[in-house]
């Protein structure tokens, strides 16, 4: 599998794209080789075929078979250690994969409502100048992950401030504590751009896992909706998959992977873009 999706027309899949998703889908047929893959995309960290074999309850040359198919069609990449194969899985796939399924499916352009798993702890609220600082530190947070934006110094608040529209700025509050916020940024300050914004979401550590991030997006689709922004733009490095489930859970949808987009640390990093239409 590589970075590049296919298109989808709007008069339906082309014969390529449509070929492209059937290969991937006969790779996927046997459900030993689902579960080995799931064995590996579920993992934080590379896995040797011994494991995954253990891990799958397979033999295994029986592991090594599926890994090989596996490799070929691009769902995980392998690293050899000495005499041991390290596998992991193909970040591209975690995304070309649910894009595929949405094309075949002629679902890109269903937005979804209201999230039912909010957790009643956690309130939305208009971002105020006073919340700048707490924002911030948040920010710095996202920064020492390196999966979560191009910057790798702290701005101050201000400039951080900035670059959003002012009124599509939220934070939200667990028991009176900043636990994450989100904003969006102008693409362009052309007319012609004018309904067009990029998102930023960004929850604190210690609130992770609590729905905040749900919340926030929320908020901040539905605000957009009613001001007549059109679309709504993200660009999430493909290893931050928590942000590309997020945005997909929005109506968000994958309309393709910019390769080598920039450098992070020195190092050439991929951005998937993903965009909701109004």
């Amino acid at each position: 599998m590589t970075a590049t999706l296919p298109t989808v027309a709007t008069s339906g899949l082309s014969e390529d794209a449509a070929s492209t998703y059937a290969a991937w889908f006969a790779t996927l047929s046997d459900p030993t080789r689902v579960r080995v893959l799931h064995a590996v995309a579920s993992s934080t960290e590379e896995l040797p075929i011994g494991t995954i074999a253990e891990r799958v309850g397979i033999a295994q040359p029986t592991a090594s078979h599926h890994i090989k198919l596996l490799a070929d069609a691009g769902f995980v990449e392998l690293r050899k250690v000495g005499t041991s194969t390290q596998v992991r899985v193909n970040e591209a796939c975690c995304t070309g994969l649910p894009h595929a399924a949405d094309a075949v499916m002629g679902t890109l352009d269903t937005l979804p409502c209201c999230p039912e798993d909010v957790q009643e702890d956690v309130a939305v609220r208009a971002m105020t100048d006073a919340d700048l600082q707490a924002v911030a530190d948040i920010y710095v947070q996202g920064i020492a992950t390196r999966n979560a934006t191009f910057t790798t110094e702290a701005p101050t608040p201000d400039a951080l401030a900035a670059k959003w529209h002012r009124d599509h700025r939220w934070v939200a509050e667990v028991e009176g504590t900043i636990a994450g916020w989100a904003a969006l940024t102008p693409v362009s300050d052309r007319a012609c751009y004018a309904g067009v914004a990029e998102t930023q979401i960004y929850v604190d550590e210690q609130f992770r896992g609590r729905r905040v991030g749900v919340a926030l997006i929320d908020r901040l689709v539905n605000a957009a909706d009613e001001a007549g922004l059109w679309t709504l733009q993200a660009q999430i490095f493909p290893e931050n998959r928590a942000s590309i489930r997020l945005h997909r859970s929005s109506g968000f949808r994958i309309v393709g992977m910019r390769e080598r987009i920039g450098k992070l640390d020195g190092v050439w990093r991929d951005t998937v873009l993903m965009e909701r239409r109004r």
